[in-house]
C-alpha cells in the first residue's frame, strides 16, 4: 500500500473516531459540567492511559513492531507469529500482575495523582471508586495495541485505526443508559470505559483470524523469561520503557499541579486537550503508524534514498496539515469550544478558559506532529535509546516552565510550557538525526516549509478578516448560526488554502486524488506476500 494511501486510510478512521470522541465529550460535559464529579472521573479516565505509552502506542509496540516487520522479511510469516505470541503472552502476565498491584494501592496513586483533591474528602473516595472501575482498561487497551501493531505489519490499518470508535460509542451508549437508569451516572460512565476495552480485544481478534493470524498464547512463563528472541525484544523495550516512563512522569506532574490550581482546571486542559488531539491523532498518529513499518521494511533491504524520500513525504504532509490547523484552532477557538462543550451544566466561563489554554496548546501543535513524523526514523533502525534522552530533556524543560508559568498563568500556563517543551523536542530530533547521517533537511524540503507556512499566513489573514465580518453579519450566542459560522469560515480557510498550495506547486491535488482512488498496491518490491 502506498505511503499517503497508509496515512489516508488510518487518518480516516481516526477522523471518525475523533468526532464520535467529540459526541462522547459533549456527552460528559454536559451532563458532568466542569467540576468536583467531573474532576474525578476525568483523572479516573486518564490513568489508565497515563501508562499506555509504557505498555501500548510507546514503549513495547515501537520495539515490537520493527522486531516483528523484520521477522517477516527473513524468517517468514509462520515464524513472525510464533514470536509475536510468545510476547504478547509476557505483556499479559506482566500487566495483570501490575493492574492488580494499582487496584490494592489506589488510595495512594490517587493521593500521588491528584494532591489538590485532598481537602474534599467526599470528592477523594469518588476518585478511588471511579479508579478502581476503569484501571483494567490499560491490561485490554495495551493487547488492542499489540493486536493493532500486528495488522500494521501487514499493511492492514484500517480495523486498528477504527478501534477507537469503540471506545467512545461505548461510553456514549453507557452515559445515556447511566442517566437514565441510575442515581449516580459517572459510575455508568466508568463502567463503560473498562468494558469497551474487552469489546476492542474482540474486534482485533475477529480480523486477526480473518487474516489468518492466530496467535496462541504460551504459559511457559519460566520459559519466555529465558527466550532468546524475548531478552531481545526487552533489551529494546528497555530505553523505550524509561523515555515512556519519563513521560508519564511529565503528565502526572501536569495533573498534579493542574489539580492545585483551581476546581475545573482539570477538566478546562483535558477538553483543550481533546481538541488539540484531533489533528494530532489523525494527522501525527496516522503518520507516525503509517511511516514505521514501511521505513523499516526500506532500511531492511538497503534503500536508503527510497527511505530518505519517504521520510520528506512524511514531513510535507504532517505540516501541510498541522500548521493550517494550528491557526485555525488560535482564531476560532472560542467558538470551537461553545459549539461542542457550552451545554448543560459546562459555563460560558467554562468555555472562555478552555479556550484559552487551547490558544496555548495550538502554538506546539506542528511540532507534536513533526515529532510524530520524525520519531520513527530511530525505532526503524532499532534505536530505542536516544529518543529516550531527548524525552528526559523534554521532561526538564516542561517541568521548568510549568513552575514559571504556572502561578502567574494558571492552567494556561502549564498548557503553554507543554506547547514551548514542543519546540525543544523538535529541535532535537532534527539535529540528531542530521548528527546521526540519518536524514537531513535538503534545499528542495526547506522550500517546500517555506511555501506551506506563506499558505498558512495567507489563509490567516482570510480567517481573520472573514470572522471579523461573520461576527458582525450573524448574531452572536445562537447555537444554529454559531455552526453556520464556523462552516463558513472553515470551508473558506481550506479553499484558501488549497488554492495557495496549488499556485505555489506545494500539492499536486489531482495527483493524490489519483492515489487514493488506486487499487490497492505495494509500492514497496521488498514487501510480504500474503498467504
Amino acid at each position: 500500500m502506498s505511503f499517503i494511501r497508509s496515512i489516508a486510510t488510518f487518518g480516516g478512521f481516526t477522523m471518525i473516531s475523533r468526532v464520535t470522541g467529540f459526541l462522547r465529550d459533549m456527552l460528559i460535559a454536559s451532563f458532568l459540567g466542569a467540576g468536583t464529579v467531573s474532576d474525578a472521573f476525568l483523572v479516573s479516565f486518564k490513568l489508565p492511559n497515563l501508562f499506555r505509552s509504557l505498555f501500548a502506542e510507546g514503549a513495547f509496540t515501537s520495539a515490537f513492531v520493527p522486531l516483528f516487520s523484520s521477522k517477516l522479511v527473513s524468517s517468514g510469516r509462520e515464524e513472525s507469529i510464533r514470536f509475536a505470541a510468545k510476547a504478547v503472552s509476557l505483556l499479559t502476565f506482566i500487566l495483570i500482575i501490575f493492574v492488580l498491584v494499582f487496584e490494592l494501592c489506589m488510595p495512594l496513586v490517587v493521593k500521588v495523582l491528584a494532591p489538590g483533591f485532598a481537602s474534599d474528602a467526599e470528592k477523594v473516595a469518588l476518585t478511588i471508586a471511579l479508579c478502581r472501575i476503569t484501571f483494567p482498561f490499560l491490561l485490554f487497551i495495551s493487547i488492542v495495541s499489540f493486536q493493532a501493531g500486528i495488522l500494521n505489519s501487514f499493511d492492514r490499518f484500517a480495523a486498528p485505526a477504527a478501534t477507537p470508535i469503540i471506545l467512545n460509542l461505548g461510553i456514549i451508549a453507557s452515559g445515556l443508559f447511566s442517566i437514565t437508569f441510575l442515581k449516580t451516572p459517572v459510575y455508568g460512565l466508568a463502567w463503560g470505559i473498562t468494558l469497551s476495552g474487552i469489546i476492542e480485544v474482540l474486534w482485533l481478534k475477529y480480523f486477526l483470524n480473518k487474516e489468518d493470524l492466530r496467535i496462541t498464547p504460551d504459559f511457559d512463563i519460566k520459559k519466555l523469561f529465558k527466550d532468546t528472541e524475548i531478552r531481545t525484544l526487552f533489551k529494546r523495550i528497555a530505553p523505550g520503557i524509561v523515555g515512556a516512563g519519563i513521560y508519564q512522569i511529565n503528565m502526572v506532574v501536569d495533573t498534579i499541579l493542574v489539580s492545585l490550581v483551581s476546581s475545573g482546571a482539570v477538566s478546562w486542559l483535558y477538553y483543550a486537550n481533546r481538541l488539540e488531539q484531533l489533528p494530532l491523532g489523525v494527522i501525527g498518529a496516522a503518520i507516525s503508524v503509517a511511516l514505521l513499518p514501511l521505513l523499516t521494511r526500506k532500511l531492511k533491504a538497503n534503500d536508503l534514498k527510497d527511505a530518505a524520500d519517504t521520510q520528506d513525504k512524511a514531513v510535507i504532509y504532517g505540516l501541510m496539515m498541522s500548521l493550517p490547523t494550528a491557526v485555525i484552532f488560535i482564531s476560532l477557538a472560542d467558538s470551537l469550544v461553545e459549539l461542542l462543550f457550552e451545554h448543560g451544566k459546562f459555563t460560558a466561563s467554562d468555555t472562555y478558559k478552555t479556550a484559552l489554554a487551547l490558544k496555548a496548546y495550538a502554538v506546539g501543535l506542528p511540532c507534536y506532529v513533526m515529532v510524530k513524523a520524525l520519531m520513527p526514523n530511530f525505532f526503524a533502525r532499532g534505536d530505542t535509546t536516544t529518543p529516550v534522552k531527548y524525552s528526559a530533556v523534554v521532561f526538564a524543560a516542561n517541568l521548568s516552565l510549568n513552575l514559571i508559568l504556572m502561578k502567574p498563568f494558571g492552567h494556561i500556563g502549564i498548557a503553554a510550557a507543554t506547547s514551548a517543551a514542543a519546540f525543544v523536542s523538535l529541535y532535537q530530533y532534527i539535529h540528531g538525526l542530521k548528527k546521526r547521517g540519518y536524514w537531513n533537511i535538503s534545499a528542495a524540503l526547506k522550500q517546500k516549509i517555506i511555501d506551506i507556512t506563506c499558505c498558512t499566513v495567507i489563509m490567516g489573514i482570510i480567517l481573520t478578516l472573514a470572522q471579523y465580518l461573520l461576527n458582525l453579519i450573524l448574531p452572536p450566542k445562537h447555537l444554529g448560526f454559531l455552526f453556520l459560522k464556523l462552516s463558513v469560515i472553515g470551508i473558506i480557510g481550506l479553499a484558501t488554502f488549497l488554492i495557495s498550495a496549488k499556485i505555489k506547486g506545494v500539492l499536486d491535488i489531482t495527483a493524490i486524488i489519483k492515489n487514493l482512488l488506486s487499487k490497492r498496491k505495494r509500492d514497496d518490491k521488498t514487501s510480504i506476500k500474503q498467504a
